[in-house]
């Protein structure tokens, strides 16, 4: 896949489309990211740029409505709100050179580094709960799992290799515990079943009959976690 080109939405010049060819597109595909608002139309390789264009402009309204709906950046800074474990803490000032829990805060330096070190914390929080989450669920399934990794990826919670290595984003901890626990035992029952199949979700289904309202939280809320800047 390579990325050929950008174009503007009609009426709306300040939203740029990127155009990206794949080898493996049939069609036309448009995506806007839940989380940045970023704008991608992916062509066939041959597909005529006209095509594009036109397409871009039958769909401006909904890519306008789209891009309107995105959660706006959350800078992370002193005598702000940070959401932890599905709560709204403060950000106080700390002393020291990291970023720590306090009486219900979280402390921390006041100045340009800030958002590094609380996200420093965040990432430690979450490998300590994610790896109870992913040691209960995987003994109730029998199974050992490989090696548990931090990203910040944008696409999805979680992922599971065929090798059983489990990857996680560490934003989750900023979500209700239950949510967490749930991409945990989703990603686990991935030990058994590599797939997304009636049985996959049968396994879900056992390790969290309760498993739905979790999901849909993630659909409904996950982008504004994903638009809090940590840099």
């Amino acid at each position: 896949m390579r990325e050929t080109d950008s174009l503007t939405v009609p009426g709306a010049p300040h939203i740029a489309v990127r155009l990206r060819r794949s080898s493996r597109a049939r069609r036309m595909a448009l995506r806007v990211g839940r989380s940045d608002g970023r704008v991608t139309l992916t062509l066939p390789p041959r597909m005529d740029l006209a095509e594009a264009r036109d397409f871009v402009e039958s769909q401006a309204g909904w890519i306008a409505r789209q891009v309107a709906a995105v959660p706006a950046p959350l800078r992370v800074a002193v005598g702000g709100y940070l959401p932890l474990r599905g709560r709204e803490v403060p950000l106080v000032a700390g002393s020291g050179r990291s970023a720590r829990l306090r009486d219900g805060a979280i402390a921390v330096p006041d100045d340009a580094r800030a958002g590094p070190r609380v996200k420093v914390l965040l990432a430690a929080l979450a490998r300590t709960h994610l790896a109870e989450a992913v040691d209960r669920h995987a003994g109730a399934l029998g199974r050992v799992p490989g090696k548990l990794t931090l990203r910040d990826t944008r696409s999805r919670w979680g992922s599971c290799s065929s090798r059983g290595d489990l990857m996680f984003s560490w934003r989750l901890v900023m979500a209700p515990p239950e949510v967490l626990d749930y991409v945990a035992a989703h990603e686990v029952a991935h030990l058994r079943h590599m797939d997304h199949s009636p049985r996959f979700w049968a396994q879900v289904e056992a390790l969290m009959p309760d498993w739905r309202p979790k999901r849909d939280w993630l659909r409904a809320e996950g982008a504004r976690l994903h638009a809090i800047d940590f840099s």
